[in-house]
């Protein structure tokens, strides 16, 4: 309420001063008048002191000073009569001031009802940072949101599929550190919807595996949590995140989590930007990839990123790691021919079309397969300039020039 009683009364006073200069106004005289006023004034004052000094005879100096005094009546007394006439006409004066106060008053209102948040309080960005953080730190836990998640349906199996799958958690019900098992079980209990059970299957496989336990188990296990969660990021499921990008920072699966927490606590901006970054890492058929192009846009907007635009999906091409190991098995020109093909095709679409780090990084290792070692350290040497700045992407193509034998 406050806030409307002081916006009304400075858009008042604003509408009142308007209207009053409209009602009130007259154009004062104009400058050329006054300023031909004041020559004249002045020329007589230097008549009198020639005639008082003898430069001019008394005849002379009266003529003069007729002369100059009949201008300076005429634009007196044109002064004069600009003056009167440059009053306002009073009703229409009243009229206008009427539409301006009406203007800047209602269209004042209308213009925030569309563009503002009534009754909300105002918002700076520390006090936004601030609040982000403490969501960050106050949000719910796993064990709290999984219980506030409707009764879900578990996924159709055949029963025989579920028989065995009952089997199986006897049989690790009975020997808990089977590593085998637990990894059998979280996959078997996932493809069934069973996302609880599978993360805690999860769990006892990074214990069992201990300090051998990778990103991957990490992120598998960040997985099920956020889809026990109904897609929300716990506390404990970022906790897997973070674990799975000390093992590995350009794991996927933990960098699309990661962006989606950093927008469910306030942060869009920042998930933003690492969902962009995974983007530009991703191959088309990366499993994070069809979820992040859904989310992206919208992600863009909250973030104010207006512009963004969604780039389009590329077919992915050249050779991949299996073609290349695939060529080893092959007669020598056979192989070559085969890699060569590859990498002309792919060579070309990276200087037309640019693409991915891990396309870079196949290019660097054919061209490592085919022996042309100093054409694949000019590949990562242009590469280092496109990806500038982008760790996680140049290490990709490090590793490629390294199995390269391209000197760093």
């Amino acid at each position: 309420m406050l806030f409307w009683i002081l916006t009304g009364a400075v858009a008042l006073a604003v509408a009142a001063g308007l209207a009053w200069s409209v009602v009130a106004g007259r154009r004062a005289t104009g400058p050329a008048e006054a300023f031909d006023i004041r020559v004249y004034r002045d020329q007589l004052g230097e008549i009198d002191a020639d005639a008082a000094r003898g430069k001019i005879d008394a005849v002379e100096a009266e003529r003069l000073r007729v002369e100059i005094s009949r201008r300076l009546l005429a634009a007196d007394t044109k002064a004069r009569g600009e003056t009167v006439a440059a009053a306002q006409p009073q009703a229409m004066s009243r009229a206008m001031a009427g539409v301006l106060a009406l203007v800047l008053l209602g269209g004042g209102y209308a213009l925030y009802s569309q563009l503002g948040a009534p009754g909300y309080r105002d918002m700076p960005l520390q006090l936004r940072l601030e609040m982000a953080q403490e969501a960050l730190k106050d949000r719910a836990s796993q064990a709290e949101a999984e219980a506030a998640m409707p009764q879900g349906q578990q996924a159709e199996a055949p029963e025989d599929y579920r028989t065995l799958v009952e089997k199986l958690r006897t049989a690790v019900a009975e020997r808990p550190d089977d590593l085998q098992g637990q990894i059998l079980l979280a996959r078997s209990e996932g493809a069934l919807g069973n996302y609880a059970a599978s993360y805690e299957a999860l769990q006892n496989v990074v214990r069992i595996k201990g300090d051998k336990a990778t990103a991957q188990d990490y992120a598998d296990l960040a997985d099920m949590l956020v889809l026990a969660a109904g897609g929300y990021v716990s506390p404990e499921a970022q906790a897997a995140l973070e674990r799975a990008l000390q093992l590995d920072k350009s794991n996927g699966v933990a960098r699309f989590y990661g962006g989606l927490m950093m927008a469910q606590t306030g942060r869009p901006d920042i998930g933003f930007r690492m969902w962009d970054a995974l983007l530009d890492d991703s191959q088309p058929d990366d499993p994070w990839v069809e979820p992040l192009r859904a989310q992206i846009e919208e992600m863009a907007i909250r973030a104010g990123q207006n512009r963004y635009q969604l780039p389009p999906l590329q077919e992915m091409a050249g050779p991949s790691a299996a073609d290349v190991a695939a060529a080893g098995e092959m007669s020598e020109g056979d192989r070559q021919e085969m890699v060569r093909g590859m990498v002309s095709r792919l060579s070309d679409r990276l200087a037309t079309e640019g693409g991915t780090p891990e396309e870079w990084a196949r290019l660097v290792t054919a061209l490592g397969v085919l022996g042309d070692t100093e054409q694949a350290g000019k590949v990562w040497t242009e590469a280092k300039q496109v990806f500038a700045g982008r760790n996680a992407a140049l290490d990709t193509i490090r590793a490629a020039a390294d199995r390269a034998g391209v000197t760093q």
